[in-house]
């Protein structure tokens, strides 16, 4: 069967990396926006354009079942998908849940674009969850643009966080909730930033369990049925990826994804 991931970027192969671990047997289409990336400052209205085009592009190719990889996304259009189209749209969330559960006498800090930051989805997240007032937001915009340019170390990079960060006492913190996919990229570097003992959380192995329950529960495969691996195709905004060069790239993304599985 096939599964459909999209993302305004990059970022979104973290979860197709996290999912192709959970679930090998299926074929996958990952859809990058690359044309329209950062969607983190944009309006609602112009998000929602966007992802529909995506996701109807998706459609088009016979998948199943859709998973919006991107916070961003996920926040401003998940509704709307799921009212438009008559399969099941799977969505990702801030990991807010776990991180207040094992942030003992510490605070949480979730990083975001500044749509998630800003809309009700995460706010309402936080009051379900932060019943003692444990968790900041932190709107880091900079850090998708810096994903999209294979920026994950150096001067710029850590500049950029050490000022984005420069009100916050970073020793308070014991979690960090990475609130969108681009964020998994820089772990190696949060790593650095922040004390020894961070726990640095994502919504992709969520993501991949119920992508995973939703295929099978709903029937469109039985679980004997999953055997064998499945395949990937690669889009950048409706243009499919068969460069050596740039698959070369996505494989190296890939590994770096992979190296920060461990951390």
């Amino acid at each position: 069967m096939k599964v459909g991931f999209f993302d305004s970027g990059i970022g979104g192969l973290s979860t197709l990396h996290q999912s192709m671990k959970v679930l090998p047997e299926v074929d996958y289409y990952f859809y990058a926006d690359t044309d329209h990336v950062p969607y983190g400052e944009k309006s609602i209205e112009e998000i929602r354009k966007l992802v529909d085009h995506a996701v109807g592009f998706l459609v088009d190719k016979g998948c199943e079942v859709i998973v919006l990889a991107c916070n961003t996304a996920t926040t401003a259009a998940i509704t709307p998908l799921r009212n438009k189209y008559k399969i099941p749209v799977i969505g990702i969330e801030p990991a807010v849940k776990p991180a207040v559960a094992h942030c003992k006498d510490k605070r949480v800090m979730v990083m975001a674009t500044p749509v998630t930051a800003k809309e009700p989805k995460l706010k309402n997240l936080i009051l379900k969850y932060d019943l003692e007032n444990k968790v900041d937001v932190v709107p880091m915009p900079g850090l998708v643009r810096l994903a999209q340019n294979d920026e994950f170390s150096g001067d710029r990079l850590l500049n950029y966080i050490h000022n984005a960060l420069a009100d916050y006492n970073l020793a308070d913190y014991s979690q960090l909730v990475l609130g969108c996919t681009h964020f998994n990229y820089f772990k190696d570097t949060f790593a650095k930033v922040f004390p020894n003992d961070i726990e640095m959380l994502d919504g992709n192995l969520g993501v991949s369990n119920h992508l995973r329950e939703t295929i099978i529960n709903t029937g469109l495969v039985k679980e004997e049925e999953l055997v064998g691996r499945g395949s990937v195709e690669y889009y950048y905004s409706d243009r499919k990826i068969e460069d050596g060069e740039e698959l070369e790239h996505i494989k190296a993304l890939h590994q770096r994804l992979e190296r920060n599985l461990k951390l």
